[in-house]
């Protein structure tokens, strides 16, 4: 009997330092994921065209349309948003899926944190 109570207080203190260092890991990982997300962001964010052009360019046929509007308008040379370049797609693919992978990492460590 009293090497089960020695075995019990033993695993006890096991467990609590194997929780106590996980919750530390888990710290880390929930700084880390939420860091590198909101950089991560910040360079997709920068990487979208500008909508501002798009718009300006639109409202321009639109006013041109407006004082004649029985002319032949080309939108032909309008921007279009597939127009890129396929280094480009790549990187947009890498910084969606790189931060996809970030917030599913946080959610692991909320959810490992929570458990």
């Amino acid at each position: 009997s009293k090497f089960w109570m020695m075995y019990d207080e033993v695993l006890k203190e096991y467990n609590d330092a194997l929780l106590l260092q996980g919750n530390g890991n888990m710290n880390i990982i929930l700084t880390f994921a939420g860091l590198f997300s909101a950089v991560n962001s910040t360079f997709i964010v920068a990487m979208q065209p500008n909508a501002g052009d798009t718009t300006n360019d639109l409202l321009l046929h639109l006013i041109e349309i407006a004082v004649d509007p029985n002319g032949v308008h080309d939108i032909s040379n309008l921007s279009s948003s597939t127009g890129y370049t396929s280094s480009t797609v790549w990187m947009q693919v890498l910084a969606y899926a790189s931060l996809t992978f970030s917030v599913l990492a946080a959610f692991g460590a909320v959810w490992g944190k929570q458990w």
